[in-house]
């Protein structure tokens, strides 16, 4: 581990041993995964990881995280969060994480004060600081820390960290939930972000790392994938297959992204990025 690293790695964990308890909002990404590893190592009960669920969860997220938190020892509890009762939420605005974030966190406290659990925690890293994340104005009214954020790392810092522990996820894509695919001022309902799920479940099981499916006015699905998982999408069979797969789901058209998987794509839209 190169020294400045190291250096990041022993904050985190002064950060981590001075808050004494923490419950972490878990979600089974890159970042949470590597800050619950590190938590559990320091604090070792004092810690509890906990999955919101909802529509806008991914089914194989779920069980990846899960199956982490066991794999380590972790004690995790589940609770259900219903952004997408929230009428804000379903229309789709460009602050829609806000209001998903403020769901998440209130339901969290709930569980804090009935464990007796000092602190919440979440997976911020010094990337969001440059990225539009209206959740990080419902994390500040909520005093949410970020031990990965306070300890300075980054992306990368948290991929070679999470490499250097022999963590699963040190090289998986970003964690997203599946509201990030719709295009501001297009509603989120239930039944779309099934469609939405189902397409991206199907293409985990046919092997892409790096995926996302987008949903466009309720008929086309536009797929991204990793940029050298695109020449795999040659193939007439397979192509055929995911042509086949998604239009069963309810989609007319089903188009691939020439620029392939990317974070935030929907973002690229808005001309000024609120805050």
């Amino acid at each position: 581990m190169n020294p400045e690293l190291e250096s990041k790695y022993s904050r985190l964990k002064t950060i981590l041993k001075d808050l004494g308890s923490l419950i972490i909002a878990y979600s089974g990404g890159v970042d949470s995964t590597l800050l619950l590893k590190v938590a559990v190592d320091v604090l070792g009960k004092n810690v509890l990881a906990v999955i919101g669920r909802s529509d806008t969860y991914p089914i194989s997220e779920y069980e990846e995280a899960i199956q982490f938190a066991r794999s380590i020892g972790a004690e995790w509890a589940e609770i259900k969060t219903e952004e997408t009762d929230n009428l804000k939420f379903k229309e789709n605005p460009v602050d829609r994480c806000y209001f998903c974030k403020t769901e998440l966190f209130t339901k969290l406290h709930q569980v804090a004060q009935q464990k007796g659990i000092q602190r919440i925690a979440d997976g911020s890293i010094t990337d969001d600081l440059s990225d539009f994340r209206p959740g990080m104005k419902a994390k500040k009214e909520q005093n949410v820390c970020s031990p990965l954020l306070e300890a300075g790392l980054s992306k990368a810092d948290v991929r070679e960290l999470s490499k250097q522990l022999g963590l699963p996820t040190w090289d998986k894509g970003s964690f997203a939930c599946l509201s990030s695919r719709f295009p501001y001022g297009t509603a989120i309902t239930k039944e779309a972000l099934q469609q939405i799920d189902a397409a991206e479940i199907m293409l985990h099981n046919l092997g892409f790392r790096y995926y996302r499916v987008r949903y466009h006015d309720s008929k086309t699905a536009r797929i991204e994938v990793g940029t050298e998982e695109i020449p795999r999408l040659m193939d007439s069979n397979l192509r055929n297959k995911i042509v086949a797969d998604i239009k069963r789901l309810g989609f007319t058209y089903v188009t691939l992204d020439l620029q392939g998987y990317r974070t935030g794509s929907m973002n690229e839209i808005l001309p000024n990025k609120p805050m």
